[in-house]
């Protein structure tokens, strides 16, 4: 750890990424201060670690991302998108925190979910609901900056629940003229829905034109 550098708790500013750890660590220390949390991912950093470790900040390459044009729906999960409700920004902290619970081990910690909430309410954090019989039994949440949306999480209880969700953002995410959606870290699960893996030098890029571009903050709505 001692050739990564420690974050100033004084200071928002984050190392160049380009300059991260073979595994993509850029920096580790500092807190989850909204504002530091948004400054990492202007930077196209964000916070991962487990329970009882210190705050680690990451810029992954290769990174994943969505173009949401490129979404491939399956002809199952086309039958699947009339069988569900969908909605943004109703119930976050329920979202979130399903994406916790559904999981035996998880990265999403009680200060992570926290610091989400507050970013929710300032209107930089959104969530996509899924909802059967009343029930909400999937949706994502994620981070929206200019014209990108940073996808945090997941979760379904029952078949597809999450991919209509991310069918849904994708949507959102055309309407708004975004220009990708980042998922991260490279899953063949995301990948089957045409997420794909770019380097970290053109994310940086990508990202910064993104930056650029207006964005939609305050609590998001959908047309029905």
């Amino acid at each position: 750890m001692s050739l990564i550098p420690r974050l100033s708790p004084y200071s928002f500013i984050f190392p160049d990424p380009k300059e991260a750890s073979p595994e993509g660590l850029v920096a580790y220390g500092g807190d989850l201060h909204p504002q530091r949390v948004l400054a990492a991912y202007k930077r196209g950093i964000f916070p991962w670690y487990n329970e009882g470790d210190p705050i680690l900040w990451w810029s992954p390459d290769p990174r994943l991302v969505l173009y949401p044009q490129d979404i491939k729906i399956s002809r199952s999960l086309k039958k699947s998108l009339k069988k569900f409700e969908v909605r943004v920004d109703t119930d976050f902290r329920s979202v979130i925190t399903s994406c916790k619970d559904i999981r035996s081990e998880t990265w999403i910690l009680p200060e992570i979910v926290e610091v989400f909430c507050q970013l929710h309410e300032m209107g930089f954090a959104h969530s996509i609901e899924t909802y059967k019989d009343g029930e909400l039994v999937g949706g994502l949440y994620g981070l929206s900056l200019g014209a990108a949306f940073f996808g945090e999480s997941m979760f379904s209880r029952v078949s597809d629940a999450s991919k209509v969700a991310l069918v849904h953002l994708c949507q959102i995410a055309e309407e708004f003229g975004f220009d990708f959606i980042d998922c991260q870290i490279p899953s063949e699960h995301l990948k089957r829905l045409g997420a794909v893996e770019i380097g970290r030098a053109r994310f940086l890029e990508e990202l910064h034109s993104a930056l650029q571009k207006p964005g939609y903050y305050g609590k998001w709505k959908i047309k029905q």
